[in-house]
């Protein structure tokens, strides 16, 4: 499933500044903030604008992704190699994801941004994280393997969830490249479908200053501004760390991959204001994958790894998981054992997996981490503690994820030997430039 790709414009060549997505949502941002700040009751009322265009994402996003997929699959023809870009992908997801938990353990005791809040865990509001134990409570392992098995074939693209379209889509194309001659019909309707379902995202992505505006503006009108004053410390170490971990060990990762992060951040700038006005990643993940191929991955590389990054690969989710669980136990005074450090690593390793970018995920996660800390020294409703900033966190968790798996796209397609080193150089040249050409136009195929 190929589109055209656009040349390098020089700057000067560039569209009006009006017209370029990432300014138009900048502008929207700005303008939300300062409408939730000035009038809270009307920006409050602006929420419909953001859950509109998410919708309007998620929408696409199941028949984006099983297209992708089963695309990829079927145009492989090696199962083994199927099979092998998956399993390296993996283990590449649990190394990094594994790194960001210790990450976020390492700078909670180092900072310590819970202690002195002497906080009497039996005076705290139990009832306002109840729904949030309650969903932790059902988030068992194996709930979680129920959960990735839909009820029927088309349920999986009714509910929408990540894990079922992925089971699904490879099942299909595993089936198809199996078929072999007879199955080449299967996979020109596939490959003609994806074409439609991305000129509708090409549209759909118009109005993300217009979601974006509407999200800002909620989110400041509801918590306001005031509520990052009385845990700043948690927010700013939050972003800090999360920044570090960018920086330095998705920098190294990508330098040693022949790339620079910088320049990677530069090419991804739309993505990541749109993440930033609506805090979900799943809000760009058909554009990323788009971006990803222009940079030089392969169809079945990125088809196999974004997708799967999404629910496997949350190094902004790991950070905040951690982090977050040594805040509230130094808030309440409690004292962590090794064993309990080791089990929270442990556990939220495994609670991270469900949260795949949607805003709100990560407190639920958080929730099932600390209920399943031996002893119970942080309870659960110790969360009400951060309930008010959890909204102004889920902005860097979708961040921190989304630049984490395009640069685990980048590495396995490198590892697989299947990363265009001209693209990748052609891009990296002027990241700003091309990045800001692929998110204006729509794709054109092209014959395969």
């Amino acid at each position: 499933m190929q589109h055209a790709t656009p040349s390098a414009a020089a700057p000067g060549s560039s569209q009006p500044w009006y017209k370029v997505l990432y300014i138009q949502v900048l502008i929207a941002i700005a303008l939300g903030v300062l409408l939730g700040y000035v009038a809270p009751d009307t920006a409050k009322a602006m929420k419909w604008l953001g859950d509109a265009f998410i919708a309007l994402i998620k929408m696409m996003i199941a028949p984006i992704i099983f297209c992708t997929i089963v695309h990829g699959i079927a145009s492989i023809g090696d199962l083994k190699k199927v099979g092998r870009v998956g399993l390296k992908a993996l283990i590449y997801f649990e190394v990094v994801s594994s790194l960001a938990l210790v990450i976020g353990v390492v700078v909670g005791e180092i900072v310590q941004p819970g202690a002195g809040f002497g906080v009497d865990p039996a005076k705290l509001d139990a009832k306002a994280v109840a729904g949030y134990a309650s969903k932790a409570q059902a988030d068992s392992t194996i709930a979680h393997i129920m959960a990735i098995i839909p009820k029927s074939y088309f349920d999986a693209f009714a509910g929408g969830d990540l894990l079922q379209i992925l089971l699904i889509a490879v099942l299909t194309g595993v089936v198809i490249t199996g078929l072999g001659e007879r199955g080449k019909p299967a996979i020109h309707a596939i490959e003609a479908a994806g074409e439609i379902f991305f000129r509708i995202i090409g549209m759909i992505v118009k109005l993300a200053p217009i979601g974006a505006f509407g999200a800002m503006a909620y989110t400041i009108g509801e918590y306001g501004i005031g509520k990052l004053g009385n845990l700043a410390g948690l927010v700013a170490t939050f972003y800090l760390t999360s920044l570090l971990f960018v920086l330095v060990v998705l920098g190294l990762i990508a330098r040693f991959s022949g790339f620079s992060i910088i320049k990677f951040l530069a090419y991804i700038k739309d993505e990541l204001l749109i993440v930033l006005g609506t805090s979900s990643s799943e809000t760009v993940l058909p554009h990323m994958m788009q971006k990803m191929k222009r940079l030089g991955a392969s169809d079945s590389v990125v088809g196999l790894v974004i997708p799967t990054g999404y629910s496997f690969n949350l190094d902004g989710t790991n950070i905040y998981m951690t982090l977050a669980t040594l805040f509230l136990a130094q808030a309440v005074g409690a004292d962590l054992s090794f064993g309990q450090y080791a089990t929270i690593i442990a556990v939220a390793m495994l609670t991270s997996k469900g949260a795949s970018g949607v805003t709100g995920a990560g407190f639920v996660t958080l929730a099932a981490t600390l209920g399943a800390i031996p002893g119970n020294p942080v309870p659960v409703a110790a969360m009400a503690l951060i309930l008010g900033i959890d909204k102004f966190m889920s902005e860097c968790r979708a961040l921190t994820n989304l630049v984490g798996n395009g640069v685990a796209c980048v590495v396995v397609s490198r590892w697989e030997g299947e990363l265009d080193p001209v693209k990748l150089r052609e891009v990296m040249a002027n990241p700003l430039a091309i990045g800001t050409e692929i998110a204006d136009e729509k794709p054109v195929p092209v014959a395969p």
